[in-house]
């Protein structure tokens, strides 16, 4: 009979084939020496601003999860949960298949709190969905804002699309999860902020990389690769983000080695920010309690 401890690891090995597949078929459909090319013509200040910005949006990502955490009565400094939210990402890029970060913030806040698991779980999830619904709405105001004339017959879908998304995502909460309704607005201007945050550190790789047409298309494919890469198929959305980069600048007729290289900065940037938990896997950080 095969243990939970064994279905992880071969979870973990399934999810390093399939990235290591991805990318060797993208590398199939492009020329990486020009991929290589375009990343050594990047203008570094530009590329620390860009680290910046994603620093700042992950700070705002962790001040959103402290919102759902306060609603179940787990009321964290933000500091000691910034430090926390920094290990939880640490483990997501970096052991994803062994503890992961949200199954072990998971498992440190029932622990030390004696909250009931399901509360804890469907924050963490809710906190997911959040963000997601936010990349859903700046993607159908891109879809909206780009001038294409195959896109321009959906452009009325996508302005329905947007307030429903709401509303369904609201009454979702107030049925199933009516304790985390209090902080919902404040969570979604939390994500609505950190969102446009990431979306100007994308603006800034595209301006390291001397991408001055075409943001809005680039903006586009990057914000349907981050809800590609959430998808728990790859280490660390490793590979399936550049499928997506690779297919849709091919779609909307963008240079694939440059949405490439726009695609693998992102990840040196989000994998740079990351790193900064590697402290706290050391030593880990104490959950201290808010006043």
């Amino acid at each position: 009979m095969v243990t939970e401890q064994q279905r992880k690891r071969i979870g973990t090995i399934l999810k390093m084939v399939i990235s290591i597949l991805l990318i060797y078929f993208i590398f199939t459909k492009i020329n990486f020496g020009d991929v290589v090319k375009v990343l050594r013509q990047a203008h570094i200040g530009y590329l620390l601003l860009a680290l910046l910005l994603f620093a700042l949006s992950k700070v705002l990502n962790a001040y959103r999860l402290n919102l759902f955490f306060h609603s179940i009565g787990v009321g964290l400094t933000q500091l000691s949960n910034l430090k926390f939210y920094l290990l939880g990402m640490f483990y997501n890029l970096f052991l994803p298949g062994g503890i992961g970060g949200d199954a072990y913030k998971g498992y440190v806040i029932q622990k030390q709190y004696k909250v009931q698991t399901k509360k804890v779980v469907s924050v963490l999830i809710l906190d997911r969905l959040n963000g997601m619904l936010l990349i859903f709405v700046f993607a159908c105001l891109l879809f909206i804002a780009i001038p294409h004339s195959f896109l321009s017959q959906f452009k009325v879908l996508a302005w329905i699309a947007i307030p429903t998304s709401v509303i369904v995502f609201w009454w979702i909460s107030k049925r199933f999860f009516s304790y985390t309704l209090p902080v919902f607005w404040g969570a979604l201007g939390y994500s609505a902020v950190l969102q446009a945050t990431q979306l100007l550190a994308v603006l800034c790789i595209l301006q390291a990389l001397a991408i001055q047409i075409r943001e809005l298309e680039y903006l586009f494919v990057f914000l349907i690769s981050s809800i590609v890469s959430v998808i728990p198929l790859t280490i660390g959305g490793i590979g399936s983000r550049e499928v997506t980069f690779l297919y849709g600048s091919k779609w909307l007729g963008l240079d694939a080695d440059t949405a490439i290289a726009v695609s693998f900065v992102f990840f040196l940037i989000s994998a740079l920010v990351s790193l900064l938990g590697i402290g706290y896997h050391i030593k880990k950080p104490q959950l201290i309690a808010s006043d």
